[in-house]
């Protein structure tokens, strides 16, 4: 594939995929696959279309939409919808590409896809917003369809959109199905689904520790460094706590908040800054209207944690390329020993290779590293989930759609580790490479199921 220099982030994925299937025996074993790398890497369809609305002043705005549907070989498109100011077509084809591998890992029969728009939803109204979903679900409906493509919320369209997004699609489609999750779970919604993705990569990442310390360790004592303070951060954040482990770090797009000494951050914390995201402010504004928070936390503007914390794990949970190469080389040299994407291709690829490096240098002392497709598959494992409870009508309690999740990580993990052990030959005394597992698994699941149905010979 060409470098497409318009198309960055894209570009980075593909390459971050390809790297690993090409530094490992899969081609080898299997040179067909090569072509079909082609074929896969290239979306089965992109929508693009202008989104006019009416702001408080009687103004007319107009937005770019769009949607992605990369790949329907496993099911029918699955993936989320961005309301942000740098959604731009490269942003959402990188996130598609891996929500394919991604949702093949879960072991759910869904494919891949992603949309959104270039609308900052902060700074607006209430009624501006759902204005502005109403007009983008006026299009994004003749596109989507229970079993065509179910849209899921991301970054800017909480809860409260996607129950915007449903009743525009209801009104105009007149059918009430479950073509969007994330709904309310007293219409439709499923119970565990908000915290799922949090959840899931501490799931995740628990087997990352056991199976390193041989079954010695978990959570318990464990200094955790978190980026971001969104759903995925706060509910990520707030496992670890119930686990026995210390959070020592939230952060937001304004700066850093880290624990003084060795505090650790609570769950009544972590409740009042979900709050002040509602209000959508800053964790700037709790820390200077906040006395108690300005004591226990410092506050860096302009900052990432990642230098500024000692920490056993680290979870970036923001963004993507937000841990550098240098920043990887601190966690390091901090005592990091896991690290595990809550967000997607929350890494830059220095910073891949960095830990990397470090997984194959230090024998018998863990620095070891998993990619979001694995790692926050928990949230797209839970959209599933919600899909099958709207196709029979029926509603799961807590308990049995976290334990379905509590599966569906453990099964990505050992997947993802069991594949590399075949395919990415670790050698003697080096934990399995996660990327280069996960990457694998997912490719080849999806590959397969193509082939069957005549997408490449």
């Amino acid at each position: 594939m060409s470098n497409i220099p318009s198309e960055p982030e894209f570009q980075q994925a593909y390459n971050e995929l390809v790297s690993t299937l090409e530094n490992s025996t899969l081609f080898q074993k299997n040179p067909e696959y090569k072509t079909a790398l082609s074929v896969v890497s290239i979306p089965e369809r992109i929508i693009q279309f202008r989104v006019v609305w009416e702001n408080d002043n009687g103004e007319l705005q107009v937005n770019r939409g769009y949607r992605v549907q990369f790949n329907s070989a496993l099911g029918p498109y699955k993936g989320g919808l961005r309301f942000h100011p740098t959604v731009n077509l490269s942003i959402l084809k990188f996130l598609g590409f891996e929500q394919i591998f991604k949702n093949a890992l879960t072991g759910i029969n869904i494919g891949g896809g992603k949309g959104g728009a270039d609308f900052d939803p902060k700074g607006k109204s209430d009624n501006e917003i759902r204005r502005f979903c109403v007009s983008f679900m006026r299009e994004l409906s003749k596109h989507i369809g229970a079993d065509t493509d179910i849209p899921a919320g991301d970054i800017g369209v909480s809860g409260r959109e996607i129950g915007w997004l449903f009743g525009a699609y209801k009104a105009q489609t007149k059918l009430w199905e479950g073509v969007l999750t994330g709904k309310g779970t007293t219409w439709g919604g499923s119970l565990i689904r908000p915290e799922a993705t949090g959840y899931g990569l501490v799931y995740y990442v628990n087997h990352m520790i056991n199976y390193a310390s041989g079954g010695k360790e978990s959570f318990k004592d464990k200094r955790v460094a978190v980026s971001g303070s969104g759903n995925v951060a706060q509910y990520a954040a707030l496992k670890v706590i119930e686990l026995g482990g210390t959070v020592v770090s939230l952060s937001d797009s304004k700066g850093a908040l880290i624990a003084k000494e060795c505090q650790s951050i609570t769950a009544d914390e972590i409740a009042q800054i979900a709050q002040i995201k509602v209000e959508r402010k800053y964790l700037a504004d709790i820390v200077s209207s906040n006395d108690a928070f300005a004591q226990k936390y410092e506050y860096i503007a302009g900052a990432r944690p990642w230098t500024h914390v000692t920490a056993d794990v680290a979870l970036p949970s923001a963004t993507q390329n937000e841990v550098s190469g240098d920043e990887a080389k601190h966690l390091i040299g901090a005592g990091c020993k896991f690290i595990a994407e809550g967000s997607n291709m929350g890494c830059t690829q220095e910073a891949i290779d960095v830990f990397e490096a470090c997984r194959c240098e230090k024998k018998g002392d863990a620095i070891w590293y998993a990619p979001g497709k694995a790692a926050n598959a928990g949230g797209v494992a839970v959209s599933g989930l919600e899909m099958a409870q709207n196709s029979a009508r029926l509603s799961w309690t807590t308990e049995e759609v976290d334990d379905k999740l509590k599966s569906i990580m453990e099964n990505c993990f050992k997947n993802g580790l069991e594949t590399a052990k075949e395919y990415a030959e670790p050698g003697e005394g080096v934990f399995p490479s996660l990327v280069a597992g996960s990457n694998i698994a997912g490719f080849k699941k999806v590959v397969a199921a193509m082939h069957d149905q005549g997408d490449w010979w």
